[in-house]
């Protein structure tokens, strides 16, 4: 009984997945008809309107053919990307500044010795303030952390912005005092 219950399951399921595509088929030439009339329409007035025709069938191509989940998957690299950058960038400026300062003191040794040490410290313990202040969650590497959601554990306000903020400029001060961490790190 079991080994006929599922040949007649896998019939059924064949022939219900050529009826939907059947029925997506029809569909889909329907409305790309009226989408098209609908484009030419909308945009026939304007002056740009085969640049605007073009980047719609753009847009339509990408979604159909890419598909929805890998453009925001592409565009939440770029950000990221972007993110890196502007760490980097700011990690740059504050290693310059601690230079700038230290090179600014003249000869003046002991003054010199000063601000290479308190330059660090001041940042440093900005960073593990504004950390523990804005968002407990956020301290440490987060693989464990990352690790545990990805086997389905939902760990409450781990990954939202708050988090994510502070991670950031918790990270990039860190960093900016010289101290080899986070993605240089370990």
């Amino acid at each position: 009984m079991y080994g006929r219950y599922t040949q007649d399951l896998g019939v059924f399921a064949k022939e219900e997945a050529a009826r939907l595509r059947q029925e997506k088929g029809q569909s889909r030439l329907i409305s790309r008809e009226h989408l098209k009339r609908a484009e030419l329409i909308e945009y026939d007035r304007s002056r740009c309107a085969r640049c605007k025709i073009l980047s719609v069938r753009c847009q339509t191509f990408l979604i159909s053919k890419v598909g929805e989940d890998w453009i925001f998957l592409i565009l939440l690299g770029l950000l990221m990307a972007l993110v890196s950058w502007a760490m980097d960038f700011a990690i740059a400026m504050c290693l310059q500044a601690q230079k700038w300062m230290y090179g600014g003191l003249g000869h003046n040794v002991f003054l010199q010795y000063l601000a290479w040490v308190t330059y660090p410290v001041v940042l440093i313990t900005f960073s593990a303030g504004f950390v523990q202040i804005i968002a407990p969650q956020a301290v440490g590497s987060g693989i464990p952390e990352m690790k545990t959601i990805l086997r389905g554990v939902v760990l409450k306000e781990y990954l939202t912005l708050k988090t994510f903020v502070a991670k950031v400029i918790g990270l990039t001060c860190a960093l900016g005092s010289g101290m080899p961490l986070g993605k240089e790190g370990p």
